[in-house]
């Protein structure tokens, strides 16, 4: 794998005030019922039908677009509860077709969305190097600590520490203070990036 191309993509020059914080993958008028949507599907053992019924009823009443509904339907699909990845897949097909639709200044981040959801698919399926070119493609659109930190675990979960550990530091060291410092939080929780954690301490 070419990591200096990756390295590039990732750490090419980032102006600071466009950057989009992770929160801001909804636009501030749909978060309220994503948030709904979110807070339901992180209960445990969560129904995927209540939580289909629930999306559809949001969209139906004009909380959430088009878009975040068949973003939410492949959350559900995916989930560990239910990972039906043909539904999750043909979720991100309607997604895509959507954002393209409904064009507009958030095309680029509603696009990014559905690179992310790809790059889920395909690490929920075991094709790491299938993820790591959609994240990479995800944080190109979107550059949030989200989408970089689904890189480095792709990075880890192909056994490259070595190159994970390298770019986080890069990373720490050349992007935004605001994307550090919520990639570092992210890093302290999500099990997937344990390995990165003693980068923190140094």
């Amino acid at each position: 794998m070419d990591y200096e191309a990756l390295y590039e993509r990732i750490l090419r020059k980032v102006d600071g005030n466009a950057y989009l914080p992770w929160f801001d993958q909804v636009e501030e008028g749909q978060r309220a019922a994503s948030s709904q949507l979110a807070k339901l599907m992180q209960e445990p053992g969560f129904d995927g039908a209540t939580a289909r019924a629930l999306a559809t009823q949001l969209h139906a009443d004009g909380h959430i677009d088009e878009v975040v509904l068949h973003s939410t339907l492949h959350v559900i699909a995916a989930s560990p509860h239910i990972r039906d990845f043909s539904e999750a897949a043909r979720q991100i097909a309607d997604q895509e077709l959507a954002a393209l639709s409904q064009g507009g200044p958030r095309l680029t981040a509603n696009l990014a969305s559905v690179d992310r959801h790809r790059g889920v698919l395909a690490f929920l399926m075991g094709n790491y190097d299938v993820a790591l070119d959609y994240f990479s493609r995800a944080f190109e659109r979107q550059r949030s600590a989200g989408n970089l930190s689904n890189v480095l675990a792709s990075l880890l979960r192909l056994g490259d520490i070595d190159a994970a550990r390298d770019l986080f530091r890069q990373v720490r060291a050349s992007l935004p203070t605001q994307l550090v410092t919520e990639l570092d939080h992210i890093v302290t929780l999500d099990p997937d990036l344990a390995l990165l954690r003693e980068e923190l301490i140094q």
